[in-house]
This record gives C-alpha cells, structure tokens and sequence, in this order.
C-alpha cells in the first residue's frame, strides 16, 4: 500500500468516526438531508429516492439518489463524506440484482417500484432497525406515561 492510499485509509477512519453513515446498497430508499445554503442563512434540505448506484472509491465514495418530482425524474449524486451531507436515514431496503440501476431511468409509475428485502443480510438489518424503532416507541410511550402520572400527582397535592 502506497502513502496515498494510507492517507486516504486514515481520513476516511476519521470522516467515520465523525458522522454516522448507515450501510444501504443499491434498491435501498434512503432520506439524504443536505446542508443549504441561502445568503447568510443555511438549512436543512431532505432529498429523498432510491439509491441506483454507488462508488466506493474510499475518500471520493459517491452515491446517487433518484426521486420523481411532479412526474420528472431527478437524479443527484452525493459524494458520501462530503461535509455538507447533515445526515443519511434508510427509509427501506430494496430486493434487487444489479449494483448499477439505471434501467430506472426509463421507468415510470408502478413500473419503477422496487420489492422490500425480508431475508437475507439486508432484511437482518431491516429487522434491527425495526427493532430501534419499537423499542424506542415504548419507550416514548412510558415516557409519556411517567410524565403524565407525575403532572396527577403534583395535580393532587396542590
């Protein structure tokens, strides 16, 4: 291994360290939220599609999403440790067999949907994030219920 393959191995260690990238393949809906700049102001925009390819190619790895906004097709390419990538949240994990899908680009409607993966590695962590979503469900839920017991209680005693 060259210098710069290991300077690029120890960057990348550090970008993965500083932001939490989710794993997502191809055929996977992911929700992009991407830095914005306006003026002086900057927000939040969310971009959200299916993922129809990606390239690892270690600190310049990119990844492109594409949606359909008001019957156009819109593809962006984000590169995967840029900064101005806010966060990545896969929506669902798609079934497909192709790493590269742009036979969606001449798809519309019903034509261009994509079956959910239930087995396998990806359905293994569909189920987790399944899972952290329940799990944190209840717990708002008794959350809620401790807070609205202790407010009787305070009720009560005044």
């Amino acid at each position: 291994m060259n210098i710069i393959d290991c300077l690029n191995m120890e960057q990348v260690n550090m970008l993965k360290m500083q932001k939490d990238i989710p794993q997502f393949a191809p055929g996977d809906t992911i929700r992009v939220d991407v830095k914005v700049v306006e003026g002086t102001r900057e927000r939040i925009q969310a971009f959200e599609g299916v993922c129809i390819g990606r390239n690892n190619g270690s600190i310049n790895a990119s990844f492109t999403v594409r949606k359909i906004s008001y019957g156009e097709g819109v593809e962006r390419i984000f590169p995967l440790y840029s900064p101005r990538i806010a966060s990545i949240v896969v929506i669902r994990r798609g079934k497909v067999r192709r790493a590269k899908l742009y036979y969606l680009r001449g798809r519309t409607g019903k034509a261009a949907r994509i079956a959910e993966k239930t087995t396998g590695y990806s359905g293994k962590l569909a189920a987790a994030d399944r899972a952290i979503v329940a799990k944190t469900k209840v717990l708002n839920k008794v959350a809620a219920q401790s807070v609205t017991k202790a407010a009787k209680e305070i009720k009560n005693k005044a």
